[in-house]
């Protein structure tokens, strides 16, 4: 299972003073370092932490696979063909949200959605559509031409109890099975910690996992480089064998 390391709030602190440090590419440099697979960076519409020179440096420095996670917004777009990230994941996005919501509703967006994903497609650059574990969306998802999901496990990052965690994962692992007997190839993500992610990794064999949060503040005490390589350990230790 590969780890995608979101070193957004890297940015969200240089942002707080309108600097230039702490500097995201230099963050990548260091994640990759604690074996990151891929990096992973949302240039939000309103340009909050990361910044369009992020995302060019970053496709010129990072040597690993590099997500642009984006709305499908006219402008984030361009820049998306521009750039050619190794692979877009395409999320809902609200200005006045602190954090990612919720899943992508593909089904009231198709046509948009659908072209979107050609023209990255068009371009070389694989898509992956941010959704929760719904029948319908998952379906949508294929019908639109994306070639992943990634399943949105905030809600079971926020479940209380072992009972509520092990049916959010059961959603999770229905949601992954729809996908794959479609052609889906399933990622996750959202709101992962050091503490819930070793359940999840156990019951939701995935190909990619992408946090951010957590691997950011654990960062703060320890160095980035240590924070990846501990979620690293994590679910290697998990993993379904």
């Amino acid at each position: 299972m590969k780890l995608g390391v979101n070193i957004d709030h890297i940015a969200t602190v240089r942002q707080a003073r309108k600097t230039f440090e702490p500097d995201p590419v230099t963050a990548a440099s260091l994640a990759i370092l604690g074996g990151a697979d891929i990096i992973t960076v949302h240039l939000r519409e309103d340009r909050r932490h990361i910044r369009d020179r992020d995302v060019k440096l970053l496709r010129e420095t990072v040597c690993i696979k590099l997500n642009l996670e984006m709305s499908v917004a006219r402008e984030i777009v361009d820049i998306a063909l521009e750039v050619k990230p190794d692979q877009v994941t395409l999320v809902p996005e609200k200005r006045h949200e602190i954090t990612t919501e919720g899943g992508l509703d593909v089904v009231s967006q198709k046509k948009i959605v659908a072209d979107v994903v050609k023209q990255c497609k068009d371009a070389g650059i694989l898509v992956s559509l941010f959704i929760d574990p719904d029948d319908a969306q998952i379906s949508a998802t294929k019908d639109v031409g994306a070639q992943y999901i990634e399943l949105h496990t905030g809600t079971y990052a926020n479940a209380k109890g072992e009972t509520s965690q092990m049916w959010q994962i059961e959603k999770l692992q229905t949601g992954m099975k729809t996908a794959q007997k479609l052609g889906l190839r399933v990622n996750a993500g959202h709101g992962l910690t050091y503490h819930n992610v070793g359940l999840l990794v156990g019951s939701l064999p995935v190909e990619e996992l992408h946090i951010g949060h957590s691997i950011i503040s654990r960062s703060v005490f320890v160095g980035i480089q240590q924070a990846v390589t501990e979620m690293k350990d994590l679910i290697f230790k998990h993993s379904i064998k």
